[in-house]
């Protein structure tokens, strides 16, 4: 039998991250320049049950029933068994690859989950809908972040560009005019969980001073996508820029982060942000298609260990 393979992409925040796990608005787009690759292939040889796990890029070879019940991978089997009421496994063997950098605001945490879900349902014959692949993503969140805002696992499933308010219904978003982003990675790990518990703690100490600044935060993302239906990229360029500065307030930028957003600006983008968790992770730049290059080369002059240029289409 052929082995059987799915996919899911990275994702980006075009604005409101924080702000969203507090009820608040967000703009996410899916990132398909990188993404996570699963695979499966049955081992009829081997005996029942019997479920080989393979994930090289983090040296991973071990059998499903030898992991914790609370790892990531344990939760992935047991909801798509629960989902499709199925309570044994035959005998296989999962591979993940990805192109997603780890702990850098892409999303590599929901895209496993997502690829993992599709991939397993796949092969069990019963391809779940996007609305439960979704759903077992954000379980699967849990363990990655906490308090995740469902954000992720959304705009991954779906894999287009969406308008989230936690608990609300998912708005796809309309598209006239595409527009190009430049990612740029700044080398430094994003540790989402301790992020957002740290914002947390601060939430807790001054509750008005944050909301307000949420409150600001929901304004900004509103426009953004008055914007994007416009298809006004200046002034979304310039939201994203305000975006930037409410996130220095919430404290989850840094002197890296900032110099990046500078650099893209000096060099000519419409606007420019950090891009998820922040305190590390990846910054996105709003730019012309035809200077995404050399804005490329000039962040990583300024120290970006990587780029991606990536396009959100017409839709």
């Amino acid at each position: 039998m052929p082995a059987i393979y799915a996919y899911a992409p990275g994702k980006v925040i075009l604005t409101g991250e924080h702000a969203v796990v507090y009820g608040r608005p967000a703009i996410a787009v899916p990132v398909h320049e990188v993404r996570v690759r699963a695979a499966i292939q049955a081992n009829p040889t081997d005996s029942k049950g019997t479920v080989h796990i393979l994930a090289p890029d983090i040296s991973l070879d071990t059998v499903l029933n030898d992991m914790p019940a609370d790892h990531p991978m344990s939760i992935i089997f047991r909801e798509v068994q629960k989902e499709l009421g199925i309570e044994h496994l035959p005998a296989l063997t999962l591979t993940v690859t990805s192109t997603i950098p780890i702990a850098a605001g892409l999303g590599s945490g929901a895209a496993i989950s997502v690829a993992i879900s599709r991939v397993l349902s796949s092969f069990l014959g019963a391809p779940l809908p996007e609305e439960s692949i979704s759903r077992i993503a954000f379980e699967t969140d849990h363990f990655y972040h906490g308090t995740p805002s469902g954000i992720d696992n959304t705009v991954i499933s779906y894999g287009r560009m969406v308008f989230f308010i936690r608990g609300k219904p998912i708005e796809m978003l309309a598209n006239p005019l595409a527009f190009t982003l430049v990612i740029a990675d700044s080398g430094k790990k994003s540790l989402t969980g301790k992020v957002v518990h740290d914002l947390r703690t601060r939430v807790e100490i001054d509750p008005a001073r944050y909301q307000a600044i949420f409150d600001r935060s929901e304004i900004i993302s509103r426009s953004a996508r008055e914007a994007i239906e416009q298809g006004d990229h200046t002034r979304l360029g310039t939201l994203l820029s305000d975006n930037h500065f409410l996130l220095q307030q919430l404290a989850v930028s840094t002197a890296h982060l900032d110099l990046l957003v500078k650099t893209a600006m000096e060099a000519g983008a419409l606007g420019a942000k950090l891009s998820g968790a922040g305190c590390g992770g990846n910054i996105i730049a709003l730019v012309d298609a035809n200077s995404a290059k050399s804005i490329a080369s000039a962040l990583r002059s300024a120290g970006a260990v990587n780029t991606i240029i990536t396009t959100v289409p017409r839709s």
